[in-house]
């Protein structure tokens, strides 16, 4: 009987670990360089909102505005945005309705982390929840390799290149008739456990992104 109970247990424990994660990797379709706003009209239309209805994007938008954001934009795998060092020490994590994922910008794909939606917890305001989708960024400081280099100066290098990255999701964003913020107001200590960050990786903002009201 208790041989039984315990073959259940650890059934049941591999069922929904299997669970967390059931949801499928998602590829990507090559960016469409043709598509937007020219630069000098995106940044006219570059703005802040908070306020998001419940449309959700298409697989092309998806595919663009990651893309866009921190996408392989040469041959070398160098990025749309600017890294220090080229550590590409952030990684873009996109929470959906689906689940959570991590964009990998070489295979263009997002691997599954987290079949739950936490679009709820990106951030301690109300309307993050319903954004389309939120991207997280989170910073790998193992990923940051210089003997020299302190937490602090790896927080602020982090720091930049996530604004580099941010701000072409604000521009992208002006040029599609997205809304998008950035907020640094976040429950790390809980959206790190939820994600299951190592003590290595630092989230430094998060940004949801979708179509206003």
């Amino acid at each position: 009987m208790k041989r039984s109970f315990t073959l259940f247990v650890v059934l049941f424990m591999v069922v929904c670990c299997t669970l967390a994660i059931a949801q499928g990797p998602i590829n990507l379709l090559d960016p469409d360089l043709k598509s937007g706003k020219l630069l000098m009209e995106a940044l006219k239309e570059r703005k802040s909102t908070r306020s998001f209805g419940d449309r959700q994007l298409t697989k092309e938008v998806l595919s663009n505005l990651l893309w866009a954001a921190f996408g392989a934009n040469r041959e070398d795998g160098k990025r749309t945005a600017p890294s220090a060092l080229n550590y590409r020490e952030i990684d873009v994590y996109v929470v959906m309705k689906e689940g959570v994922f991590i964009y990998e910008p070489e295979n263009k794909v997002l691997t599954p982390v987290l079949n739950e939606d936490i679009r709820n917890i990106i951030g301690i305001q109300e309307y993050t929840k319903n954004a389309a989708l939120g991207l997280i960024y989170v910073a790998d400081y193992s990923k940051m390799l210089s003997p020299v280099m302190d937490d602090d100066t790896k927080e602020i290098l982090a720091s930049a290149d996530t604004g580099f990255i941010s701000q072409n999701v604000y521009l992208f964003c002006a040029s599609e008739g997205l809304a998008t913020v950035v907020i640094g107001m976040i429950d790390k200590p809980t959206l790190s456990a939820k994600l299951g960050l190592k003590e290595t990786q630092k989230i430094i903002f998060s940004q949801p992104v979708g179509y206003s009201e």
